[in-house]
């Protein structure tokens, strides 16, 4: 299914590496393999040799800038540890800054873990300058509070003008919320959006494909303010 969408960048989450139920495969790499790609992962789980967390697979350059875990609210059980993961990619001598991440199906921890992301750590560092992209499951729907917080600092691609109406991408057999996203910032253009519903992309996930096209731009002096 990855293949035929043929892209240059994949992010995953959900990724099993060495566990017991999936026959002790790691999947980051043996997908990236079959793609002729490269792989970032980062375990959000461990238990004992097992891993389970998220991934970047890219055709292009690229170096990992950061890994780490996202905490939940404090003195609120936490259901699942979550995490993210930074990567730079060299798209034809335009630095890209992609993190991958997968957010809480709470959302007070969810508003504590994108205030994390903003923070100085992630975001706010000096090297993760124009153009960013911060892309993954975020167990968001638009009507959400953190969701209206999160595109106030950056452009969901899906509302990108003149692309029509944005798509659902869960669950896969009858896709009826919008929780995975791709959201831009600094020097980028979307140039298409596109949420794939075929006979394999409803087994091959619980969730839909987000697959997007962009129009990266080499930053200004003044863009990389922004």
């Amino acid at each position: 299914m990855i293949a035929q969408a043929a892209p240059d960048i994949v992010a995953l989450q959900e990724v099993d590496v060495l566990r017991k139920r999936t026959g002790l495969v790691d999947q980051a790499e043996e997908i990236a393999r079959a793609l002729g790609m490269d792989s970032h992962f980062h375990p959000a789980v461990r238990v004992l040799e097992e891993l389970y967390g998220d991934a970047i697979l890219t055709t292009l350059p690229s170096v990992l800038k950061k890994t780490g875990q996202l905490p939940g609210r404090p003195g609120l059980r936490t259901l699942e540890p979550r995490g993210a993961l930074w990567a730079e990619v060299d798209a034809g001598g335009v630095a890209l800054q992609v993190l991958n991440t997968h957010l809480s199906l709470v959302a007070r921890e969810r508003r504590t873990q994108t205030d994390v992301l903003f923070g100085p750590d992630w975001m706010g560092r000096d090297d993760c300058q124009s153009p960013v992209a911060l892309v993954g499951d975020f167990n968001l729907v638009p009507r959400s509070r953190v969701y209206r917080r999160l595109s106030e600092r950056m452009n969901d691609v899906q509302r990108a003008p003149g692309l029509g109406r944005p798509k659902p991408t869960f669950p896969a057999g009858f896709p009826v919320l919008r929780i995975d996203h791709v959201f831009t910032r600094g020097s980028i253009s979307v140039r298409s959006v596109d949420v794939i519903r075929t006979e394999v992309t409803r087994v091959a996930s619980d969730h839909l494909p987000l697959v997007v096209e962009l129009e990266l731009h080499a930053p200004t002096p003044q863009s990389a303010l922004d």
